[in-house]
């Protein structure tokens, strides 16, 4: 009754109802449009997350956990990318797109594996059965989220595929460090103290995807967002930010599914 409770109250809530104003004389400005942005990604956090990074998920949980995010979106991120980069009509986009691509697809300079196959390196240090990965069933929520990542990536243009693939799905709460320098930065503890590591034993050498992610995170942020506040036509502004607020309801009912799987009980509200 909890989780359908959280869920019903977040789609009871106006798509809009906790951003500042960012119009002038009807008219979405670049400020605006960046603060509204920054805004739907700081709500980009769930309840559950601390629990997961402090040990309290059971060790034989986790396994939900990967097998969702991977079935969801990290096996096919590259397929993302690429619905973004043959829809965008501009060449300096299409090419900062182009090195997002070669990176997660080949693992680029950092890495030297693509990143789908460094994220298995999680699952396999813990001890798990990597076959489940061949075919993973998602949750019903995964499905839907899964669902509206195809849709925004395939069927709503170049800006909201971009927005979606670069600021959303590798975006985190903390994008607002990038342009004020007093705003939180995220944490990035030594890998030795990483959750998975310090509660589960993993092998700090099983975080190979982590090291990529930090190596390349500072150059895909600030790429994803130039791309968004010089390219981004002002007539397709307000569609893009729609389209932010779909993806954190639909990714927010994923992850609260995705907890209960994985034997946590949602807050009461």
């Amino acid at each position: 009754m909890g989780l359908r409770r959280v869920v019903r109250d977040r789609l009871l809530t106006p798509k809009f109802a906790w951003a500042r104003p960012v119009s002038d004389n009807g008219r979405m400005t670049r400020d605006g449009f960046r603060e509204a942005l920054l805004e739907v990604m700081e709500r980009k956090v769930h309840w559950a997350w601390p629990r997961f990074t402090d040990g309290t998920v059971a060790k034989a949980r986790l396994h939900v956990h990967l097998e969702q995010e991977y079935a969801v979106y990290v096996r096919d991120f590259p397929v993302l990318v690429g619905r973004a980069y043959v829809q965008c009509p501009l060449p300096s986009v299409r090419r900062e797109l182009a090195e997002n691509l070669y990176e997660e697809e080949t693992g680029g300079l950092h890495a030297k594996r693509p990143h789908p196959e460094l994220f298995l390196e999680y699952p396999r240090g813990l001890g798990f059965d990597l076959a489940r990965f061949d075919d993973v069933t998602l949750l019903p929520a995964a499905r839907r989220y899964r669902a509206l990542l195809d849709e925004l990536t395939q069927a709503r243009g170049w800006s909201v595929a971009t927005a979606i693939v670069t600021l959303f799905v590798e975006g985190t709460p903390h994008e607002r460090a990038l342009f004020e320098a007093q705003s939180p930065r995220r944490p990035e503890p030594p890998l030795e103290q990483h959750p998975l590591v310090k509660h589960y034993g993993l092998p700090v050498a099983s975080l190979a995807l982590t090291k990529a992610h930090r190596g390349v995170e500072g150059e895909h942020r600030l790429a994803a967002w130039r791309v968004m506040l010089d390219h981004v036509p002002e007539a397709e502004r307000t569609a893009v930010v729609s389209a932010m607020h779909d993806a954190l309801a639909a990714w927010q009912a994923y992850r609260d599914e995705v907890a209960v799987a994985c034997g946590l009980a949602p807050p009461l509200r």
